[in-house]
């Protein structure tokens, strides 16, 4: 359900019946991009993988990179399950049994109404409760200026020599920052920090877009390196408030946004060493 969206992957878990075990699903759901990070994915792997060749394998290698991303979050999510069940949720792992119900005639109606009041209207609430505020604040760090500078510019400033150890730069890492309400507006923000704007930049036209990130110093190091933070980073704000609530605690809400932020921070910054030593 993850692939979906991480907020109702994490309702999801509803359905195991262990809590220890439950837990360990909620922490690692967001390792599965969901579809708000799969755009941002497909744009920098078609702008610089597929953008450096042509014809059909230019397409099919940019698949296949997008795809080895998926895979590398699914691995992880096995690899810090296994962690997590070996440490703080250490416990006898429960059997899983499989019982088949009684075949009914499906009650469509009971259904519909189930699936829009109990999953959808409670998602969206949870978005739009978080998303007008947070629309305030973008606004606000892109027009209010101390001494000729914007404030997307003082805080991209601030992180750029940890942006920098990742193969990023500080605009890319305050967009990460600032997208936390939803993963669909990283990109603009980036595009709205590199010209300067005061309003999100929503482009259409990726040849554009790949020029702006080329101009401001995109390599296929920093589009590699994006991708993987794309995957490794914090969950959304409504991700958090529905583990928040599935949860009831405030400690495992602050583990779930700080497992896959030190496991993305990690990753690129390896990465980059390994650009650097083997590849320059």
């Amino acid at each position: 359900m993850g692939f979906g969206c991480n907020s109702c992957g994490v309702t999801g878990c509803r359905i195991i019946d262990s809590p220890r075990e439950r837990l360990i699903a909620i922490l690692t759901n967001n390792f599965v991009p969901c579809n708000g990070r799969f755009p941002f994915l497909i744009t920098v792997a078609t702008i610089f993988i597929a953008g450096t060749m042509g014809g059909i394998r230019a397409s099919l290698i940019s698949t296949l990179v997008v795809m080895f991303v998926i895979v590398l979050g699914i691995i992880m999510t096995l690899v810090i399950s296994k962690i997590l069940s070996k440490t703080i949720l250490k416990g006898m792992p429960s059997s899983f049994v499989l019982e088949l119900p009684p075949y009914r005639k499906p009650q469509f109606l009971k259904v519909l109404v189930r699936s829009i009041f109990d999953r959808t209207i409670f998602i969206l609430g949870r978005a739009i409760a978080v998303a007008a505020p947070a629309g305030l604040v973008i606004w606000l760090f892109a027009n209010i200026g101390i001494q000729g500078e914007s404030l997307l510019t003082i805080i991209a400033n601030f992180l750029e020599p940890l942006a920098n150890l990742m193969g990023l730069d500080g605009y890319i890492l305050t967009a990460f920052i600032l997208g936390i309400p939803a993963n669909e507006i990283v990109l603009p923000i980036i595009l709205m920090c590199y010209i300067q704007g005061t309003s999100l930049v929503n482009m259409e036209d990726t040849f554009a877009i790949g020029e702006i990130l080329r101009q401001n110093g995109w390599t296929i190091l920093t589009a590699i390196n994006v991708m993987l933070f794309t995957v490794f980073h914090f969950p959304c704000a409504t991700t958090l408030l529905t583990i928040k609530k599935e949860t009831g605690s405030l400690k495992w809400t602050v583990i779930s946004f700080l497992i896959p932020t030190v496991c993305g921070i990690v990753v690129c910054i390896l990465t980059t060493l390994v650009y650097n030593i083997f590849l320059l």
